[in-house]
């Protein structure tokens, strides 16, 4: 009795050290996920209190109606598409290469990092400078190579911004791919390799046999956290090309920005806030559920 007794009070104990967290897990995340949904099913047009009326799911049928909304999400898959698949064919190959038995490895690894350090509003900047046409690092490297002196306006017209765009962001979150990929090959056992080169196996054999099958995890691990991130990107945009030219580079955060805030249609803004969540959910759980049969296909 005495033993339940004091079993119980730990776990007073602890639901009281979890109260804090609790609290503001409601506060910061629960209840703006609530109040966001509630605002999606009225016609707010103004960020001052008042009656506004019920319309429902109307906001919601409003965006798949909204032929700008299909442009903007057209941006965004191949934003995300191109610069996820970037992001990890060179996050591989550069980790590979730091897991290989290098002098002063430690250096090379400390230098890859610094990208990622770099806050995306500097790097957003630091870009928008490189890709200037008139004085842009870029265009005076084409000049002094002699590759072209003739400058180039790389955020002049909508796709190839999108594509610049693209560039600066997988210049900066190649890096934490890089360590994801690194910690993974750190997981796999050099016996392994050492028993496929007995059994005659190459290198390129053994890349696709061993060590793609027990990186799987940490693939999908990136794959998630880089498509959310980049399916949900806004403020490199903000500060590279405000969406522009021609609304050349306007994604779905940043049309949601837009109309809520520069538009002040709330109610539309908070609906489309709701898709981009059910978006990257959806996505989410189709690369659970590949991991997860992969997983089980590598057991059979």
């Amino acid at each position: 009795m005495a033993g339940s007794g004091g079993g119980k009070g730990e776990g007073r104990f602890a639901l009281l050290l979890l109260l804090p967290a609790a609290v503001v897990v409601f506060g910061v995340v629960l209840y703006p996920v609530v109040r966001t949904f509630v605002v999606s099913l009225y016609d707010i047009t103004s960020p001052m209190p008042g009656s506004y009326p019920f319309v429902g799911l109307d906001n919601y049928v409003k965006v798949f109606q909204d032929s700008a909304f299909y442009t903007v999400l057209g941006h965004t898959m191949y934003f995300t598409l191109v610069s996820t698949f970037l992001e990890l064919t060179l996050g591989i190959a550069v980790a590979l290469l730091l897991n290989a038995p290098l002098k002063a490895r430690w250096l090379w690894r400390s230098i890859v990092v610094l990208p990622w350090a770099l806050p995306t509003i500097v790097n957003g900047a630091l870009w928008r400078w490189i890709y200037n046409g008139q004085y842009g690092a870029l265009n005076g490297l084409l000049d002094t190579v002699g590759i072209s002196d003739t400058p180039v306006q790389w955020l002049g017209t909508p796709f190839l911004a999108l594509n610049m765009v693209i560039v600066a962001d997988v210049w900066k979150n190649t890096s934490i791919v890089v360590f994801f990929i690194l910690a993974g090959l750190q997981t796999i056992p050099d016996d392994l390799y050492e028993a496929a080169r007995i059994d005659g196996a190459s290198a390129w054999r053994g890349f696709w046999r061993i060590t793609m099958p027990l990186l799987a995890p940490a693939i999908a691990v990136v794959l998630i956290l880089r498509t959310i991130e980049a399916f949900k990107v806004f403020d490199i945009i903000y500060v590279m090309t405000g969406g522009g030219p021609a609304s050349g580079t306007q994604t779905v955060a940043f049309y949601t920005y837009l109309q809520a805030f520069s538009n002040q249609l709330f109610g539309y803004g908070a609906a489309l806030a709701y898709l981009i969540v059910l978006a990257v959910f959806a996505l989410a759980m189709a690369y659970l559920r590949l991991l997860r049969q992969g997983q089980m296909a590598g057991v059979e």
